[in-house]
């Protein structure tokens, strides 16, 4: 995956706040349902979230900054703890030193005779085999078995989570994987694909476990099966009332504007969340007045006549 302060296009020292509305522009820019004719545009959509998973979370973004981490959020090698450049031992602090003997005299340094080295690694699991001179050993691996299993991590828009749909993944192997995503999966929830891990001669091939989080929604927050959205209006919407359109997972829906409607008050559209057991969840749309950009000096000369005879001080409460 490439950088993400370049798939996001800012600048390594860009503000939280630079971040967020970068991420925003994109992420509506190249909505899958805003390019349905562009089979590419999920693609850009999954990098784009990707991206915003790591340098739009403070710590996910410090530890990618210090190389903690790459741009898929996996950690980079740090090196052998205790060891020098090479990954040799360090001695105290790091892994242990030993003196290694094969025959029946005594150790090097360490004293430590090999099965005593190998007694230690082992808990006990090795075992002499002819007494005196040189010594042959046998290993108990009963209790051993080799973890053949892949983990990997994948992404799916908020869309993907409740429709279902499927999604290519690409293994740490090289191996890509077209994986069909289950109508109503949430985020921390594995998808295993038997048999697709990794293998060794002698052992049943592990299994692929795909840990899925869902990307953030340009428009939609998640509350539990509930969805909320803030809703731009005019001020004349607000003062007059009228019907104006609402996104929903599905398609747009109107909503009918009361007149006098202040900024903030919140409407409920039932069913209009996200499945949950026994039904589905709503939609909470939350009103926010927007004023146009710029000075309009009309609208000004109308506001101060009419705080001139219609005067109230909504912070009356605050004390």
């Amino acid at each position: 995956m490439r950088d993400p302060y370049e798939v996001l296009g800012v600048q390594r020292g860009a503000s939280a706040a630079a971040i967020k509305s970068a991420y925003r522009k994109l992420a509506k820019k190249h909505h899958p349902d805003s390019n349905k004719n562009d089979p590419k545009a999920a693609e850009r959509f999954s990098e784009i979230n990707s991206a915003n998973e790591i340098i739009g979370d403070e710590d996910k973004r410090k530890q990618f900054d210090r190389g903690e981490i790459d741009a898929e959020g996996k950690p980079r090698f740090q090196g052998f703890p205790g060891g020098d450049a090479r990954g040799r031992a360090g001695g105290p602090g790091g892994f242990e030193s030993y003196s290694f003997r094969t025959g029946g005299g005594s150790g090097g340094a360490g004293g430590a005779g090999f099965e005593d080295i190998l007694n230690s690694m082992f808990g006990g699991a090795a075992r002499g085999g002819r007494p005196g001179g040189g010594r042959t050993f046998e290993f108990d691996t009963g209790g051993i078995g080799l973890d053949l299993d892949l983990n990997v991590a994948m992404t799916v828009t908020l869309e993907e989570a409740v429709k279902g749909g499927e999604k290519r993944v690409r293994l740490p192997t090289g191996k890509e994987l077209n994986v069909r995503i289950p109508a109503g999966v949430v985020a921390g929830q594995q998808i295993r694909l038997k048999g697709q891990g990794e293998t060794a001669p002698g052992h049943p091939p592990g299994d692929l476990l795909i840990t899925v989080s869902v990307a953030p929604h340009p428009f939609f927050k998640v509350d539990g099966s509930d969805l909320r959205l803030d809703l731009p209006i005019t001020l004349y919407e607000a003062v007059l009332g009228g019907k104006v359109r609402v996104p929903t997972l599905g398609s747009a829906v109107e909503l009918s504007i009361p007149k006098n409607t202040s900024s903030g008050r919140i409407f409920r559209l039932k069913g209009k969340g996200l499945p949950k057991a026994g039904g589905t969840g709503d939609l909470f749309v939350t009103t926010r007045i927007i004023l146009p950009d710029g000075n309009d000096a009309e609208l000004e000369a109308l506001m101060d006549k009419w705080r001139d005879g219609h005067p109230y001080n909504p912070r009356s409460d605050l004390g």
